[in-house]
């Protein structure tokens, strides 16, 4: 009985928490006519070390199994980081583009040894999206 309910308190404790409002929202994949979406994604599977990029005048940390949806005005927007060559983005209005964001950790030291940002395709992004959870 003692083992049976140590168990059911692990498997609790491993139980995720119901995506947010905004998790839901940004997963339906809908971008204004007059706007262009950006989802910067990390997969599941990456470094557990976080990540920083800056978009634009603005900057983000990354972790392992998330994403950021950044909307912004059709143009030219720039991806970069630290130890991270930028990339840069020409948006058009209505279209979503997606952003694979990778960290190599090094496992002797904690710290991060390689970073890589490349554009993938909707499909792969999408599902990479729906594998992940929104950065709030």
């Amino acid at each position: 009985m003692r083992t049976m309910l140590i168990a059911a308190l692990l498997l609790a404790g491993c139980a995720q928490l119901p995506p947010s409002a905004e998790d839901i929202q940004a997963k339906k994949f809908q971008v204004p006519s007059d706007r262009s979406a950006v989802y910067i994604v990390r997969t599941p599977m990456d470094s557990p070390e976080h990540g920083g990029l800056s978009l634009d005048n603005s900057s983000i940390a990354t972790h392992r199994g998330t994403y950021y949806r950044w909307e912004v005005a059709p143009g030219t927007h720039r991806v970069g980081g630290f130890l991270v060559d930028s990339m840069t983005l020409t948006t058009a209005p209505g279209r979503i583009y997606f952003v694979e964001h990778t960290v190599i950790g090094d496992p002797d030291d904690g710290g991060v040894q390689n970073v890589r940002l490349r554009e993938i395709g909707e499909q792969a992004g999408r599902r990479l999206v729906m594998n992940s959870q929104l950065l709030q």
